[in-house]
């Protein structure tokens, strides 16, 4: 079966990528190399949409990897994520779908691993006490870096949330629901294009 080409904004090319080696990956043959280059539009397929919560996980993904590898390809797999609020908090969950998603890092249900390697499974937990909203740690040296995302950076356009307001609306047209997507998008690409590298957007503790 096939369907029409997926459409989305220009500037989801723009976004930083984030490239990561997988040594299940490799071992199993999904990626000959075990190379694998996720894109912001993976974590928009993943979560369903694109908003500011998944733009920001995307990029505290970024820099905590960016930081924990310097000069390196982050090794997918052997990094655990811990979340500072409960999973059921918030934007929380879909915060650290992203963060699994790059990292490979996943709770009970993750897999179990093959002749006691490869193991992803218990490398996520939430609740944990922490000053940043996110903690990323190497497996290999125990090095590890926590990530905040400050979105309040980023000015939130003016007529938002009113333009959210008429698109909701169980009589609204649909000039009104492009004009509050096209408000919306273009602030997640100020966030993730122009704020990209704004230290107050992002910011990090090792």
């Amino acid at each position: 079966m096939t369907g029409s080409a997926m459409q989305t904004p220009a500037f989801f090319d723009q976004a930083p990528t984030i490239v990561v080696h997988d040594a299940l990956a490799q071992l199993l043959g999904a990626a000959q190399d075990g190379m694998l280059e996720y894109r912001y539009l993976d974590a928009v397929k993943l979560a369903g949409h694109s908003c500011p919560t998944v733009a920001g996980a995307w990029l505290m993904t970024c820099a905590a990897l960016a930081r924990l590898y310097p000069g390196q390809t982050p090794r997918r797999g052997e990094v655990r994520v811990e979340v500072r609020d409960p999973q059921d908090a918030g934007v929380v969950g879909v915060m650290a779908s992203v963060a699994t998603l790059v990292t490979g890092a996943a709770g009970a249900g993750g897999f179990k691993g093959l002749a006691g390697r490869h193991a992803r499974r218990d490398l996520l937990a939430f609740g944990v006490p922490m000053h940043g909203e996110m903690r990323f740690t190497r497996l290999d040296n125990g090095r590890s870096v926590e990530v905040s995302h400050h979105v309040e950076a980023v000015p939130r356009p003016a007529n938002l949330m009113a333009q959210m307001q008429a698109a909701l609306a169980p009589d609204a047209n649909s000039a009104q629901r492009e004009v509050f997507a096209k408000v919306w998008q273009d602030w997640v690409r100020a966030i993730l294009v122009e704020h990209a590298n704004n230290p107050e957007l992002i910011t990090m503790e090792s």
